[in-house]
């Protein structure tokens, strides 16, 4: 029987990319604010029970980050618990629900590398963003079939190429723009593909624990990143970070994720920043450098 897959925020980058993949194993429906809207408890509330779904996938997020966003900053802790409860409440109804937590849920002034999972809860976030997470993953370590797949930092071909650090120096080499930052730092990058298995391989087992850093462990940064792109695109560009010095490292440990998928190859760096640059070559027409945020 074919596994019947809701996945929410379907304008989002990794919901686009899920469906893109997963549209030929499972029956998959995606959907938007304007297919549904997560803020009402009793529109999602019959949505799920009617739809006796397999697996929710659950990407919708309330993120008023960057900086060109229309979002209110302040509504982000409320926006984003309601959309989460409002399925969660439902779990009587569906098989399973993944959601992406966030390295942000550690509490961001006391990262350190390669956090375990058991970094969770030594200190309380007190950004809105950080504070949704932790709330959810406290509620997620007592459900039956809720699960946090903790992300830490995602990169592919369908990312926000306006903001979003790697397609925006993918792009800014096609359009042979120097390539700036704000200050240099260290991240534990995920290739979207192997997020898209990883991803598979919890629709089709059992987990043990309810909550997994969802990364390689491995961590590159900015300045390495952006000097590879230009290797590879062959372009001569300005690699400049407008601060000295390193920020935080953002990086986490995947021990736990490794014991149950087994012996995963992640994606070389190299190739997936190869797989970015050649997308937004053959998308150029549909990107605009006057809208980089940076």
């Amino acid at each position: 029987m074919t596994i019947k897959v809701l996945i929410t925020g379907a304008r989002g980058f990794i919901a686009q990319s899920l469906l893109e993949e997963f549209k030929s194993n499972y029956k998959v429906i995606c959907v938007g604010r304007e297919e549904l809207d997560l803020l009402d408890t009793q529109r999602v509330y019959k949505y799920i029970k009617n739809g006796q779904f397999d697996v929710v996938i659950h990407t919708a997020n309330y993120d008023a980050a960057p900086a060109f966003t229309t979002k209110d900053p302040t509504k982000v802790l409320e926006q984003n618990l309601k959309m989460f409860f409002n399925i969660a409440r439902c779990s009587g109804f569906f098989g399973k629900m993944l959601y992406f937590g966030s390295g942000a849920e550690f509490s961001r002034p006391h990262w350190v590398p390669m956090m375990t999972e058991d970094h969770f809860d030594t200190h309380i976030p007190a950004d809105q963003y950080g504070l949704s997470k932790y709330i959810m993953t406290k509620y997620t370590e007592k459900s039956n079939n809720i699960y946090n797949l903790r992300l830490f930092a995602v990169a592919g071909e369908l990312d926000d190429w306006r903001y979003r650090f790697i397609s925006l120096a993918c792009c800014k080499a096609v359009f042979d723009v120097p390539i700036t930052f704000r200050q240099n730092v260290f991240f534990d990058f995920l290739y979207i593909k192997d997020l898209i298995d990883i991803v598979s391989w919890f629709i089709n087992n059992e987990p043990k624990y309810n909550v997994y850093n969802v990364c390689r462990g491995k961590t590159c940064d900015y300045q390495s990143i952006a000097e590879k792109i230009c290797q590879i695109s062959g372009k001569n560009l300005a690699v400049n970070p407008q601060n000295p010095g390193l920020l935080q490292e953002y990086s986490g440990n995947n021990t736990r994720l490794l014991a149950e998928l087994g012996q995963y190859k992640f994606t070389p760096m190299e190739e997936s920043l190869r797989n970015i640059l050649k997308w937004s070559e053959e998308n150029r027409s549909s990107i605009n450098p006057e809208k980089f945020a940076y």
